[in-house]
């Protein structure tokens, strides 16, 4: 009673996961059945695990989970230091007009929209009127399509995603930077430690929790690819590396109306997905002492 006005506050965010994360996980029950949307969940047949294997044993299988796989995995090696980098970069920022600008400028990519951010893509790249071919072909290089070459789609979405998002991830950083006690930058000056010093040796190590906690937590969505995103720029030109278990779960359940199969696909890849983010905390745990849990 004594915290009363903070488990009001509470409240919502708890009723928005009770009933838009684990209520709809009833849902899930159509996974293991041939479901009939005109007799029902309790009047559908049971089937056990046959989509499961359908997909498990489909042709797609090992394109989705490789693409899938790929796609978060390089967002992760080339996209998790960048945050890292620009708060250390910040911290350095001795003007703080020149800090506050640099902060709002990197912020803004983040808080415009998926769809906007896939049209900005699509028309810098434009193999006809696009800034990126234009650029190429001042310098007399052959304009490439990018949007329709397999080989090209990870790069976009990584280096695309690491843009919009790179400004709005360092704040964690930057505020953690910012708890670490001055008197440590103070005695490292005095002993004469440069300024990459005492990033090494005190900014680092400093954050190094918040560093390792963010990790785990983005590894653990490393099989969640959102599905906006690759939706907007993948065509099927691109479905070679650019077909992941998002999309897929979408054409098979919504436009080949095959909704136990897409349910199964689903609930695949979030067990997959949990047990990525188990055996991450519990490595984690074991080779630096920190974790989630």
């Amino acid at each position: 009673m004594r915290h009363k006005v903070l488990y009001l506050f509470l409240l919502p965010a708890l009723f928005y996961y009770v009933f838009f994360h684990y209520v709809p996980m009833y849902g899930a029950l159509i996974a293991f059945q041939d479901f009939n949307p005109f007799r029902g969940m309790r009047h559908s047949s049971w089937v056990g695990l046959k989509h499961f294997d359908s997909f498990v044993n489909s042709i797609y299988f090992y394109r989705l989970m490789r693409n899938t796989f790929l796609l978060g995995f390089y967002s992760i090696v080339f996209g998790f230091g960048f945050p890292i980098a620009f708060a250390l970069l910040l911290r350095e920022t001795k003007n703080r007009v020149v800090r506050t600008v640099a902060q709002s400028i990197s912020y803004l990519p983040h808080f415009i929209s998926t769809v906007v951010i896939a049209g900005l893509v699509v028309t810098f790249l434009s193999p006809s009127t696009g800034l990126i071919n234009s650029l190429m072909k001042t310098v007399g290089l052959t304009p490439i399509d990018f949007m329709r070459e397999p080989s090209w789609f990870r790069t976009i979405y990584t280096s695309s995603g690491i843009w919009q998002h790179m400004g709005w991830s360092s704040i964690i950083f930057f505020a953690s930077l910012s708890s670490i006690s001055p008197s440590l930058y103070e005695a490292a000056e005095i002993d004469g430690a440069s300024r990459w010093r005492k990033m090494w040796h005190i900014s680092l190590p400093g954050i190094l929790p918040t560093v390792i906690t963010i990790l785990l937590l983005d590894l653990g969505h490393v099989m969640e690819i959102g599905f906006e995103k690759v939706f907007l720029l993948h065509n099927t030109s691109t479905y070679s590396t650019g077909d992941v278990l998002s999309t897929y779960v979408y054409r098979s359940g919504l436009v080949d109306q095959q909704y136990s199969f897409a349910a199964a696909v689903g609930l695949f890849n979030s067990v997959l997905s949990l047990v990525v983010i188990v055996s991450c905390n519990k490595l984690a745990r074991k080779l630096s002492g920190y974790s989630l849990w």
